[in-house]
């Protein structure tokens, strides 16, 4: 009986994710919308969210520049593009975010080109501060982080899959870093830039390749 009421309860959990992931794709916005938003905060000093400190504008700014070098250099094989073109699902990428996060800046312009490569795949973003109940429903370990990708399969009606806030190599760096020093320091965010560069976005692009059973 135990077990039977936590599946039911579990079940229900789930279908109020989706009914919410649901709710927010009306207001959020594409790709050339929220690059547009960035590129306009980033000439004005400005930032997504609350927060207006000189370190979140400059961060935006950062994330500005490299979002164009990643939107020119990253390119997907025609073996994977044929992959992806040739997905049967129809899946909604609903993709939590802020203009200020270095690894969104590494994340999204990926995630617009796996969109681009299938007609079965449309891209949406919301800002976190701005969708803060989406957001406590896709907690990474409690927190907020982002980016967090959420996965929706608008045929069958369901919620397929998560990825974020970082590539699984990343998140493996991020996790042994923290056990062995307690927190990231700032010497240690330049290395992830740095491992970021040197991936190519490969392991971002074979994480949501294995996501969506393609890899």
């Amino acid at each position: 009986m135990v077990t039977f009421e936590k599946t039911i309860f579990m079940e229900v959990l789930e279908n109020d994710k989706l009914e919410l992931v649901q709710d927010f794709i009306p207001k959020a916005m594409d790709y050339p919308t929220y690059r547009k938003l960035v590129s306009e905060l980033a000439k004005r000093g400005k930032s997504t969210g609350p927060d207006q400190s000189e370190a979140m504008i400059n961060y935006t700014k950062l994330s500005d520049r490299r979002m164009v070098r990643w939107e020119k250099t990253f390119k997907i094989s025609e073996e994977i593009q044929k992959k992806l073109a040739a997905l049967e699902k129809d899946l909604t990428f609903v993709v939590l975010t802020e203009s200020w996060c270095g690894d969104a800046a590494a994340s999204m312009p990926i995630l617009q080109k796996i969109a681009e490569s299938s007609a079965k795949i449309d891209l949406k973003v919301v800002l976190r501060d701005e969708s803060l109940e989406l957001m406590d429903a896709f907690l990474t370990n409690g927190a907020r982080s982002i980016p967090k990708v959420i996965v929706l399969d608008n045929s069958n009606q369901e919620i397929v899959g998560e990825w974020g806030p970082r590539p699984s190599l990343a998140t493996k760096m991020v996790e042994d870093y923290k056990k062995e020093h307690g927190k990231l320091t700032d010497e240690f965010k330049q290395e992830l830039q740095l491992w970021y560069n040197k991936s190519k976005g490969q392991n971002i692009l074979e994480d949501i390749l294995q996501l969506l059973a393609l890899e």
